[in-house]
């Protein structure tokens, strides 16, 4: 079992003694203190209530168009903005910072956690098209992943920031896959990873082995800010499959949680 890290526990309030009071001064002071806190924290309960409103009247707000996601000027795919819908009106990223990643047009959409987007870039991608990684994968040595394997799954993925084996900083996205968003690779001048991310198009911007590479600029700017002290959501849109499939946007999607993998990343 993984050590518990007790400093994310918070020492509970000391307990102070009535001895001494009256009853009647007790009451007074209890009576006091209920009403204040019925007037102080009646705005807090309601803002709850709105922040964790019911999936399903959620969804129904999705087709009725009240809540939406904020692109702000950028333009993106028909799937890319319905997903960023769906997550604003269900609050499925329970107000965190998510990521949407979209394979076909190799574009990343950095949001906060109200679904107004901060930021995109163009993004390199596993190499192979697909929406599943094979079994296993991310227990095999780079050198025995074959091209068809080299694949960036889709799919809602509980990401957070960890170190590779070469001690750089990543961001884990898929732990079984050993699949992570990090700066872009250059050590092999052949692949000509930075013209790939220039270009203007998404046709070259496959060519990792399933890693997600970002521009380094990028990187620093706003995935490590974002990822350093919280995890977030990365929601990666298929190849071939639906996203209503992919993310199960009638039932519900499901979680999946990474851990500190020491392994390479390309």
């Amino acid at each position: 079992m993984w050590p518990i890290d007790t400093s994310r526990f918070k020492a509970a309030a000391p307990v102070k003694s009535v001895a001494g009071f009256s009853s009647v001064q007790v009451y007074r002071s209890v009576l006091i203190v209920v009403l204040q806190a019925l007037t102080l924290t009646a705005p807090v309960l309601a803002d709850r209530q709105v922040r964790n409103a019911d999936p399903e009247v959620a969804r129904a707000s999705v087709s009725a168009g009240s809540l939406v996601a904020d692109f702000g000027t950028a333009t993106p795919s028909a799937d890319a903005k319905r997903l960023a819908d769906w997550v604003a009106a269900t609050n499925d990223s329970r107000g965190s910072t998510f990521v949407i990643i979209d394979k076909r047009s190799a574009l990343l959409y950095l949001f906060n956690g109200q679904a107004r987007l901060l930021a995109r870039s163009p993004v390199l991608l596993g190499a192979a098209l697909g929406d599943e990684d094979v079994p296993g994968i991310g227990d095999r040595p780079i050198a025995l992943v074959r091209p068809e394997e080299r694949i960036t799954p889709a799919g809602r993925f509980v990401a957070e920031s960890g170190r590779n084996a070469r001690g750089e900083d990543v961001v884990w996205i898929d732990y079984d896959a050993a699949v992570s968003m990090h700066r872009v690779v250059t050590s092999n001048s052949a692949e000509r990873r930075l013209e790939r991310l220039a270009s203007p198009t998404a046709d070259d911007n496959r060519i990792s082995y399933g890693c997600i590479n970002v521009p380094v600029s990028f990187y620093e700017s706003y995935i490590r800010p974002a990822f350093v002290r919280h995890s977030g959501i990365v929601y990666i849109l298929p190849d071939v499959k639906s996203i209503q499939y992919v993310f199960g946007m009638e039932g519900g999607p499901v979680f999946q949680k990474p851990v500190a993998r020491n392994t390479p990343s390309l």
